[in-house]
């Protein structure tokens, strides 16, 4: 027997919520994010690295909180593991239990701390956490210093007092991380509690969700303290465009610490030389000849970053200050018709995919060595884009993308809202909570053209309407200077969100969700969808998902289903009506999906979805070729003469992290 909903959420708050110390994300939203960057005046120090790790594993998942672990080291409550920062929890062990945990787990490392750090009071000490899964609380020495609601996104907390107040040459970081899910959290998700004791231990539950990937959790990103002077920039917002052969460079920075203070803007280009300047906390500079931000395979000279530095002198009570901070920006313009979308005023045509942050036993812990595979295989396809589905990934991508070109539709985590209680007030403050979040993360990329604020709702439910109109509203309200969507699988009459989005993304598996095996029938299946969706909207059209599932290495001829013929059948019998409708209002096809990927266990999936052109382990299917050899093509057809779409295939500005 199953719990109703509304019992598995009130039994949920109880058990596994009730420990908040604070009101959920209390502290998400103060301040700006800008990414740590060192500079002459401000530094960094990498916490990744084995940190002691525990599982909660008591009845209420509440242990930690009565026994009060962040008071003590946490060796000294129990057990502890080693557990690698960043990564997923989940595949590191060989512990099942602890694969499919739901519920509390604690993180702890003993930071050894720079001599000036510790006693230079004009020094702002930071600790920052690129992500944690679910909800995170943390405590500096067992004193709590920020919780975060949302899996997928940073936070910090300015933790100088606590490391300032004596001789203190090191300090203790506890994080405790629930992967919990409800029906008001992004993604949602419920609690199923088993009662019938004849099957089930007492107090059996497990987690019910409505999306296809593993609810992986932990530690998922860097770790990190960093320094700024107590007078510093705190935050920098950019937008650019362009008046002919000129750049604009619009910019607001914030700062905090002094009201005494001069701000400083030059704009360098790659080669260092100076460009603009400018004064003050808000302006314009003007750039003769502006060399644009191209995306990938669109231009000779793709993907081209000025830097623009700030440097802030302060005047404080403990003397004069100076803070320096260094952004990469990248001159371009966006835009929509009723038929097209406009990269620089030019038509551009999304020739991609959609990822996951996933691979074998890291799960979704971010790695150098597996994000330059995916880009260097994205380059070898000729890809031109991908959507972040179904979360924001981590902010290293988010700059690569700048770097070489590849063009992003930046997605929050609204993957799985199906359950009309998730359309409820409560529900919607968070989904723009996030929305705020991650505008205020991503605003300054040029890789970023559009914004994404779900994936697969049930937009035909009544309340969706006024959801998305009010989710969709506020994202323009935060920046206008970008179209905004969601990605729907409903039908073209029966969508409540789709007439106010700027772009229609439409998801669809024909021959492979139904009418099992018959490819036949794909091609008029797609041109209705089309054709439906353009006359009742009249808005550029993007495929944003399709595909078959794959197992490497199966063969059938005529084709079958799961065999890589089939694969390739399907996609080409996609391509033949894209083709076609890119010549009217098709704006973008992103094949799902890149890589085969991690899913809960369940009958219809074999270790995990293999919808992916590439294996898990980043080897190709037979898709893979033909994908490429499409992509290529394509890519010959918008770029200019004389090019060479081949060669640019390694080249990339220089990294500035």
């Amino acid at each position: 027997m199953v719990g109703t909903p509304a019992r598995c959420c009130a039994a949920l708050g109880a058990l596994l919520w009730g420990c908040a110390l604070l009101g959920r994300g209390a502290l998400a939203l103060q301040g700006g994010t800008l990414y740590p960057r060192e500079s002459p005046s401000r530094e960094r120090k990498e916490l990744d690295g084995l940190w002691s790790f525990r599982a909660d594993l008591s009845a209420s998942r509440r242990r930690g909180f009565e026994e009060q672990w962040y008071r003590r080291p946490l060796r000294e409550s129990g057990p502890t593991l080693d557990m690698p920062v960043p990564s997923s929890f989940n595949d590191v062990g060989q512990d099942g239990q602890l694969r499919n945990f739901v519920g509390w787990v604690w993180y702890e490392r003993e930071v050894i701390l720079p001599e000036r750090w510790t006693q230079d009071l004009r020094t702002r000490v930071v600790l920052r956490v690129g992500s944690a899964h679910y909800y995170a609380i943390m405590w500096v020495n067992g004193v709590h210093v920020a919780e975060h609601e949302g899996g997928h996104l940073p936070f910090e907390a300015d933790i100088s007092k606590l490391v300032q107040t004596g001789p203190l040459s090191s300090c203790r970081v506890t994080i405790a991380v629930n992967n919990t899910l409800t029906p008001h959290t992004l993604p949602p998700g419920t609690i199923l509690y088993k009662t019938d004791t004849s099957k089930y231990p007492k107090g059996y539950f497990v987690q019910d969700i409505n999306f296809d990937f593993f609810n992986y959790a932990g530690l998922h990103r860097p770790v990190l303290l960093y320094t700024t002077p107590t007078a510093y920039i705190d935050d920098i917002t950019v937008t650019t465009d362009v008046d002919q052969d000129t750049g604009l460079v619009n910019y607001q920075i914030v700062t905090q610490g002094s009201k005494h203070f001069e701000l400083e803007v030059r704009l360098l280009d790659a080669e260092g030389n100076v460009v603009a300047q400018g004064t003050g906390g808000r302006g314009q500079l003007q750039v003769p000849n502006a060399r644009l931000w191209w995306p990938y395979l669109m231009h000779k000279d793709p993907a081209y970053l000025y830097s623009l530095e700030v440097r802030m002198t302060a005047q404080t009570v403990m003397g004069p200050m100076a803070d320096f901070y260094t952004l990469p920006v990248g001159i371009r313009t966006v835009a929509v018709t009723e038929t097209q979308f406009l990269i620089n005023g030019k038509p551009f045509y999304f020739h991609g995919v959609n990822k996951h942050e996933d691979s074998d036993i890291r799960g979704k812990g971010f790695d150098w060595a597996l994000l330059m595979k995916d880009f260097n295989l994205l380059r070898w396809l000729g890809a031109n884009s991908f959507r972040t589905s179904h979360y924001p990934y981590a902010e290293e991508v988010m700059q690569l993308c700048d770097r070489y070109g590849i063009v992003v539709i930046d997605e929050c985590p609204g993957v799985g809202i199906v359950l009309a209680e998730s359309f409820g007030n409560q529900s919607l403050q968070h989904h723009l909570q996030v929305m705020e979040e991650l505008v205020r993360r991503d605003k300054n990329h040029p890789a970023v053209v559009m914004w994404s604020v779900a994936n697969e709702p049930s937009s035909a439910l009544q309340p969706a309407g006024y959801y998305f109109k009010t989710v969709i509203s506020h994202t323009k309200a935060l920046d206008p200077t970008r179209p905004v969507t969601f990605v729907t699988n409903s039908n073209y009459a029966a969508d409540l969100g789709v007439p106010y989005v700027d772009v229609i993304c439409v998801n669809s598996y024909y021959s492979w969700y139904h009418d099992y095996g018959h490819l036949e029938v794909i091609e008029l299946q797609l041109q209705t969808q089309f054709e439906s969706w353009h006359r009742a909207y009249r808005k550029p059209i993007i495929q944003s998902e399709y595909g078959a599932e794959t197992i490497a290495g199966l063969h059938e001829d005529p084709p079958l289903m799961f065999s890589e013929e089939y694969q390739k059948s399907l996609l080409a019998r996609y391509h033949a009506v894209l083709d076609e409708k890119r010549k009217e209002y098709v704006v973008g096809e992103l094949i799902w999906n890149f890589a085969d990927f991690m899913t809960n266990q369940t009958p219809q999936r074999v270790l995990g979805n293999k919808k992916g052109i590439f294996t898990r382990q980043r080897q190709p299917k037979s898709a893979a070729f033909l994908l490429r050899d499409r992509y290529w093509r394509l890519a010959n057809e918008t770029l200019e003469p004389g090019a060479g779409p081949r060669s640019l295939c390694l080249q990339s500005s220089p990294l500035r992290v």
